[in-house]
């Protein structure tokens, strides 16, 4: 939920070169694109900073599946070569130290589950070296390129009993879609040509939640010890209680703290020198962004507190007096340069928007994912930080021939003061003059943010003649700590007023059709569409996806929990916070919802569990709204193959088409 005053301020820069002017080219983006489209991921520079590896993906409409396969491109030339072949499931490259060796994790036709392969990049064919039973989900090799340290599961928590099918578990952490307990994720590690593993740590704790991944590996450089986030348990409920702890490679000892800030993760060490740095919200807080901060030699500190807002990703730069940050900046996706001992700057990519996907290599190259307002995700490298971005890859090239609505920012002031902005995307056959039907398309989270980067949906609203506005309300991570704190015991009506905000902003351009305005999101974005249309009659229509709009139901029974928490302070079943849980929550002003609404969602949805939507649905429709409402067999927050992916497009820009052409 991957959560007014009369007079407003539009930043008018991104358009002061001329609105956009009449597109004269045939061919917009459509639902067939979606198959066209590849993703990259996960990309790996070597030792030597002359290639990259990098895992991509493409839909397969006829099985309704992906491709994956991980490719090297030479940094130099930009030329490609696939490594992987018939292989499933393929993740995770990673170089050995010396760059001669190249491990990765596929599944395996035996386990059925994902293990670690070694291929030599000289020649020769990739050794599968783990089998365990539950599969890998992390691993690294040691400095000395001898051993590969890795995360598995462990067996079932009542295995016996299981087998002579007594499957009753206790409920603790987990959410109610759960059939068992979650056993939890240890750290072992294995000849990197195989052989018998040594388990390095065990006990009721994990290295990873059911949730979310493991955080990376560290090795000491001597090859003596690995650092890993060490979470209370494998729930993701108390993971906001994670440290970072070191243990011995030989299995001889037992962990150690190493950081014992609650909420630490992500630890890595600086290339040169003993300083290393750790993710952790910013003092603590889980309403703030994540900062960097940094100890060693000296007493650990937010190495980015004047900064004071979110950072998705850091890596250390050569030399170990720098870090190279990523996050989002108003509506860019940027990296900064943040010095130990100076103040940070912000990189020049042109136009380009960063991923937060980084690699490092040990001579200052640096390689990411990065897009375009009118390109998807390729790879981008740069010789240095003070160096311009070159893409090296062309896989969604066939985009540039297509016609896009051409996509710009937009600023205002909410009405409290606080500094907003959005993206707003135009229509495909704008014409100066005209007015256009305006949908709202608001991000997830809340803890995210809508950019300038190519985004699929609103190229499709666009290319049947709508305006796109997704506005960044408060929660969102891209304008700072204030005004993502500013969600705390906040979380509709502040950012409705944010999103209200932002909508007269967009209308004081001239072009939008006052009487044609919907409002749509997923996750979040579906709290904050049920949300508006249960506070304003400005819509004529509405799509909520995966949306939350029962708080008190999502703690109960979400694997949220704790998380849920830090938005009110407390617990929704004691008597300080009872209320303000349930003002909150949508469903207690559904009454007031009358824009026809088209509900979309996953059935095994842990993460806002489908009850949400079915309390909506009904809601609803016996107040007389006209609404619709489809679930996907699925056991995931939004579909991840391409013919569901495909069919909530379809969906979503069919509702709109419907009410408001």
């Amino acid at each position: 939920m991957n959560r007014l005053r009369a007079w407003w301020v539009v930043a008018l820069v991104a358009l002061s070169a001329g609105l956009p002017l009449a597109s004269t080219a045939a061919t917009p983006f459509q639902l067939d694109d979606l198959q066209k489209l590849v993703k990259l991921s996960d990309p790996q520079i070597s030792p030597d900073g002359k290639s990259v590896a990098i895992v991509t993906s493409t839909p397969v409409w006829k099985t309704d599946k992906h491709d994956t396969e991980i490719d090297v491109v030479d940094v130099a030339s930009g030329a490609t070569r696939a490594l992987t072949h018939d292989r499933e499931d393929v993740s995770s490259p990673r170089w050995s130290p010396d760059g001669t060796q190249l491990a990765f994790l596929a599944k395996d036709a035996k386990t059925k589950q994902p293990q670690i392969h070694v291929m030599p990049l000289a020649g020769g064919d990739a050794q599968r070296i783990t089998d365990t039973k539950e599969g890998v989900v992390e691993f690294t090799w040691s400095p000395d390129g001898s051993r590969i340290a890795y995360v598995t599961q462990d067996p079932p928590v009542n295995e016996q009993a299981i087998k002579a099918h007594n499957k009753v578990f206790q409920v603790t952490d987990g959410n109610f879609l759960l059939r068992k307990a979650v056993a939890p994720w240890h750290l072992w590690v294995v000849a990197a040509t195989g052989g018998t593993p040594t388990r390095l740590t065990e006990g009721d704790w994990s290295l990873q939640t059911d949730q979310e991944g493991a955080t990376p590996l560290v090795w000491s450089r001597d090859g003596k010890s690995i650092v890993f986030t060490k979470f209370p348990s494998p729930y993701w409920g108390p993971s906001f209680r994670s440290v970072i702890a070191e243990v011995a490679a030989d299995g001889k000892g037992k962990p150690e703290t190493l950081v014992g800030d609650q909420g630490a993760n992500d630890f890595a060490h600086a290339a040169d020198g003993k300083a290393f740095a750790f993710l952790r919200v910013r003092n603590g807080d889980q309403n703030n962004g994540n900062a960097v901060y940094v100890g060693g030699a000296s007493a650990t500190h937010d190495a980015t507190a004047a900064l004071a807002r979110n950072f998705n990703a850091y890596a250390w730069l050569p030399g170990g007096k720098a870090l190279l940050l990523q996050g989002d900046l108003g509506t860019r996706s940027v990296l900064w340069e943040q010095p130990l001992h100076a103040a940070a700057r912000v990189l020049d990519l042109g136009d380009v928007e960063a991923g937060s996907e980084l690699g490092v290599a040990k001579t200052g190259e640096v390689a990411f994912i990065g897009s375009t307002m009118t390109h998807p995700g390729e790879l981008y490298v740069m010789a240095s930080a003070n160096a311009r971005p070159r893409q090296l890859t062309h896989f969604n090239a066939f985009v540039d021939k297509l016609d896009l609505g051409r996509t710009t920012s937009v600023q205002w002031k909410s009405g409290d003061g606080l500094d907003a902005d959005g993206v707003l995307t135009y229509p495909v056959d704008y014409r100066k003059g005209k007015t256009y039907p305006l949908v709202l398309v608001i991000h997830g989270g809340p803890e995210a943010a809508s950019t300038v980067r190519f985004s699929p949906l609103p190229q499709l609203l666009a290319a049947q003649g709508f305006l796109v506005f997704q506005p960044n309300y408060r929660g969102s991570t891209n304008l700072g700590d204030a005004y993502q704190h500013a969600i705390f015991r906040d979380t509709g009506e502040g950012p409705g007023k944010d999103v209200m905000a932002g909508l007269a902003a967009v209308e004081k351009l001239g072009i939008v059709d006052p009487d044609k305005v919907a409002v749509s999101g997923w996750s979040y974005g579906g709290y904050m569409t049920t949300w508006l249309t249960g506070h304003y009659d400005t819509w004529k229509a509405a799509v909520s996806g995966a949306a939350l709009t029962d708080w008190v139901m999502d703690y109960t029974i979400a694997y949220y929990q704790m998380g849920d928490l830090y938005f009110f302070g407390g617990s929704p079943w004691t008597a300080e916070y009872w209320d303000i849980w349930r003002q909150q929550s949508p469903i207690t002003h559904a009454r007031n919802v009358k824009a026809p609404t088209l509900i979309m969602g996953d059935v095994g949805d842990s993460n806002v569990p489908l009850v949400n939507s079915y309390e909506w649905y009904h809601a609803l429709r016996d107040n007389g709204v006209t609404v619709e409402f489809w679930a996907y067999p699925a056991d995931t927050h939004f579909p991840g193959d391409i013919v569901q992916q495909t069919d909530v497009y379809r969906r979503w820009v069919g509702w709109m088409t419907k009410y408001l052409k």
